[in-house]
């Protein structure tokens, strides 16, 4: 059963912001910090700023060789079953780390030649550099790191998607002030008699994106062969045309692909990692989409229609503003998937004084949302407006003064029927030419063209699909 069904929300995967996973035993997708990394949010700050220091707590005891802190640091984590993320099967089981037992993977760090040569520098790279450390023992030790952001975007889901909580034991949340694991009684859900902890779906993934294979291949070999051409090795052969080069084969025989190899590689090319890790953005790691979690998952992929048929069902006016809230967000938050997401309602702003219906983070990776990015659209928030008439001004400069270059300058306010749609679109293109930002108005109408794009390249490729054609139009709307 998965959570979606335990709580009975009347939602699927599509139209939820965390992994819906099956309570009663493990979906098989992974946290990866790279992921996180790439983002650019208030989570994903709160995230990297905890492995940060907790990882550089663990290189500084190995440095010491204090293996009590080292194991004080790891050896009392196991495999934490409130994610259901995994590979256990049957039901969720704490085996500890990747089945290995937390001592273990503390003896494989602490030993391994990543660490004590200094290349080691972030979490995944235990996985780059150190054989028998895979992208679940990754995960797992994330989950524990990040355990006190988890609870606190768990806590902000559960109200956000009205998922009860109550009081429990915390387990070891780590403190980046005082650099040591503290324990408390926190409010999380309950799934039968354990804790749950929900996880974005947009910071996991199948496999970890640092990969020794791609490291390799992209960022190493290359170097190899440059230096084999400059030594005039008896690797070199020359082509017809006079140009030297290395076959990749006899390449690979005397620098084999191994992660020990690897580390020593590493240390001989000195910066090579570096760029390795500087190449992967939104555009290497892009988010999962609908399609890949369903195959993973066996959840249904998006019913457009039915989203919108649910939209237009509702009557407009005041009675009916908080349904036609709702299911805008649901609408929007299956239709922009996985380009927008970390989706979140009523945020508040100005320390409290006012507050955004729904705020999204522009997590795309191509296409249409990638290009707003250059106008500063690093946040979208939306303002939705049940009227049965056409919003005015005032309603046009409640969304625009909320932009910020920090939160970011691009959004839209979504409202029942532009009777004048030339006109309300001209008051937007106002707005802009001022420099006040960009107010994308959608109607039922254009909802309705939004979805007919959708079913439209349901089978075409991802960059086909990351393409808003409306989107675009109505942006260029207010600049032409």
């Amino acid at each position: 059963m998965r959570v979606s069904e335990y709580y009975e929300l009347g939602r699927s995967q599509p139209e939820l912001d965390f992994v819906d996973v099956d309570t009663e035993t493990d979906s098989q997708v992974f946290m990866d910090p790279r992921a996180i990394r790439i983002q650019q949010s208030e989570f994903s700050e709160k995230c990297q700023m905890l492995l940060v220091s907790f990882f550089h707590e663990l290189l500084m005891a190995i440095t010491k060789d204090d293996s009590d802190r080292v194991y004080d640091l790891l050896g009392q984590l196991n495999e934490p079953n409130e994610t259901h993320l995994g590979y256990s099967k049957g039901r969720s089981r704490g085996r500890g780390l990747g089945g290995l037992g937390a001592e273990s993977v503390a003896r494989m760090i602490r030993r391994s030649k990543a660490a004590k040569s200094g290349v080691l520098a972030d979490l995944e790279d235990t996985a780059l550099f150190i054989p028998g450390i895979k992208h679940d023992i990754v995960s797992d030790i994330a989950t524990h790191i990040l355990r006190g952001a988890l609870i606190g975007y768990t806590q902000k889901a559960a109200e956000f998607y009205h998922i009860p909580l109550e009081p429990q034991y915390s387990g070891a949340i780590w403190n980046p002030d005082k650099c040591e694991w503290e324990f408390d009684y926190v409010d999380l859900p309950r799934v039968e008699d354990d804790p749950l902890l929900l996880i974005p779906k947009s910071i996991v993934r199948f496999q970890l994106t640092l990969d020794e294979k791609k490291y390799y291949n992209g960022f190493l070999a290359p170097l190899h062969e440059a230096a084999e051409i400059d030594a005039r090795s008896n690797l070199v052969a020359i082509l017809k045309n006079g140009t030297p080069y290395v076959s990749r084969d006899k390449l690979k025989e005397k620098y084999p692909l191994n992660k020990v190899a690897i580390v020593e590689y590493t240390q001989k090319f000195t910066g090579a990692l570096d760029r390795y890790k500087s190449s992967i953005s939104h555009l290497t790691s892009p988010v999962l989409t609908h399609e890949q979690l369903a195959q993973r998952l066996d959840v249904p992929t998006p019913d457009y229609d039915a989203l919108l048929g649910r939209m237009k069902g509702i009557q407009a006016g005041k009675t009916g503003a908080h349904l036609y809230h709702q299911a805008v967000e649901q609408l929007m938050s299956a239709l922009f998937y996985p380009h927008l997401g970390n989706v979140r309602l009523e945020r508040e702003i100005h320390e409290g004084r006012k507050r955004i219906d729904i705020c999204y983070d522009n997590l795309s990776n191509m296409g249409t949302f990638f290009w707003l990015t250059q106008h500063r659209a690093s946040q979208i928030p939306v303002e939705c407006k049940n009227y049965r008439k056409d919003p005015r001004n005032p309603e046009l400069d409640q969304i625009a003064n909320r932009f910020s270059d920090h939160r970011g300058r691009v959004g839209f306010i979504t409202c029942r029927k532009l009777y004048d749609k030339t006109l309300f679109i001209q008051r937007c293109r106002d707005t802009a030419m001022d420099g006040n930002g960009f107010v994308i108005p959608l109607d039922d109408s254009d909802f309705e063209e939004l979805v007919r794009e959708r079913n439209a390249v349901q089978g075409a490729s991802y960059r086909d699909k990351a393409m808003f054609k409306l989107i675009r139009e109505r942006f260029d709307a207010l600049v032409s």
